[in-house]
């Protein structure tokens, strides 16, 4: 036990080693090895700046590829975040933590950003926290950096890095201006676009179901499957903690070398995928490579409003489907029920009518959405077909499944099929009554 608490306390008490100052160094000098970092000294904050040039080739394309196509479709920025509406220039941003938890006791001991310059080359400038006693003129230096930007682009930031970042600027009583920033996070439409689809006893499950949702995705994931990178000698997340403690501890920086080098190939990655984002939507679905992508481009316009673009994703995006009509496919049965959503918001109600018959066609299409389109098939032909009989079929119809249905179901089913047959009974009555005149 003795040994193990020993060993706490020179974990805890341990820092690092008191250096020489040198001339025009920062009130805390930095460890004599730092310089294998390759940045310099603003103040009291150690930067590092690097640029890839617009010729570089990262995975399929050039560097320059990606700022030609992000200038391109800057304007479709709004269709990923629009309260408030992101526009131009985009600053990429990422952070390597102290742990994952989050909370007071985690710091982000380097704050990467990312930008593209009027050339086209790829610039990255990374704030290292050498000195936890350097933690207020980091956050300073960070605040400037990202003053710059219209919009912030990262992958799952708005979960943690920038509520991390904005706890450590609570803590030292600094203004969080990042609030006001529109902000980009490519976690979200990646998972739409592009997460890799669960296979369970040979059939693809639903593209939006909980199981599929809570998959993983990646940003080395995305890197490998969308751009065509794989790298190699890359640091595993799990060693980034551990590398920053031992420099804490020692001083030594060698390791962290690997750490700075693995934030600049995230935030590359990132702004690459944000290009091939926008570009997409700035194209429409004749860019997209198969009915997934098309798909998840029509849920992004029709989260905007674009309705009309909705429905012209959706119905390429079934054009593309490679099962027969009437086969069990959860792309084909995806594209339908929204295109059908899509249709009745537009008023084009009869093309969505055909496309909730066209899911009840479906061998094995799931109860939830076999109950969707029997309740959009029964409204139709009572309200505006005026075919009663069949309204009463569908809405029959529709109680076949009444397993997991949502409170309140069945009695709205119940409701409407009262008043489908008051409305048969009344027409009977008038028939009879001009029948006996």
């Amino acid at each position: 036990m003795s040994s193990l608490t020993d060993r706490i306390r020179g974990i805890v008490t341990a820092g690092p080693a008191a250096f020489p100052a040198r001339p025009g160094s920062p009130a805390h000098p930095a460890p004599a090895d730092l310089s294998t970092l390759g940045g310099d000294w603003c103040g009291d904050c150690f930067v590092v700046d690097r640029r890839w040039s617009p010729s570089a080739r990262y995975g399929k394309e050039a560097v320059g590829t990606f700022a030609q196509c992000l200038e391109e479709a800057s304007a479709q920025a709004v269709l990923f975040a629009h309260d408030p509406p992101a526009r131009a220039p985009f600053v990429f941003f990422d952070l390597e933590t102290t742990g994952l938890s989050g909370g007071a006791g985690t710091q982000a001991f380097l704050v990467g950003c990312g930008r593209f310059d009027p050339e086209g080359g790829f610039v990255t400038r990374q704030f290292v926290l050498t000195r936890h006693v350097d933690e207020r003129p980091l956050l300073e230096r960070v605040a400037g950096e990202l003053a710059r930007a219209g919009a912030l682009v990262t992958f799952n930031g708005k979960s943690f890095d920038a509520s991390l970042l904005e706890t450590r600027y609570l803590f030292h009583r600094l203004q969080w201006s990042v609030r006001c920033l529109p902000h980009v996070d490519v976690l979200h439409p990646a998972r739409q676009f592009w997460k890799p689809v669960a296979r369970s006893q040979g059939r693809d499950r639903a593209v939006d179901s909980p199981a599929l949702r809570d998959h993983p995705c990646s940003l080395i994931t995305l890197e490998r499957q969308i751009l065509g990178i794989r790298r190699t000698g890359d640091v595993p997340g799990f060693q980034v903690p551990g590398r920053y403690f031992h420099f804490v501890r020692t001083g030594d920086a060698d390791p962290l070398a690997a750490v700075l080098d693995h934030n600049r190939r995230d935030l590359l990655s990132l702004a690459a995928l944000t290009a091939r984002l926008f570009h997409l939507a700035r194209s429409g679905p004749e860019a997209a490579r198969d009915a997934r992508e098309a798909i998840a481009l029509g849920r992004i316009y029709a989260r905007a409003g674009h309705d009309d673009r909705a429905c012209d994703a959706f119905s390429h995006a079934l054009d593309r489907c490679r099962s027969p009509r009437g086969a069990f496919d959860l792309l084909r049965i995806d594209a339908l029920r929204l295109l059908a959503v899509a249709r009745r918001r537009t008023r084009r109600h009869d093309e969505a009518a055909a496309c909730w018959r066209a899911l009840l066609e479906i061998r094995g299409c799931p109860p939830a959405i076999v109950r969707e389109a029997t309740e959009g098939l029964a409204i139709h032909h009572e309200h505006r077909v005026r075919d009663l009989p069949a309204a009463r079929l569908f809405a029959l119809q529709s109680l076949e499944t009444v397993e997991g249905v949502r409170p309140g179901w069945t009695a709205a089913v119940q409701h409407r099929l009262t008043r489908i047959d008051r409305k048969i009974g009344s027409k009977s009555e008038v028939g009879s009554l001009k029948f006996e005149v």
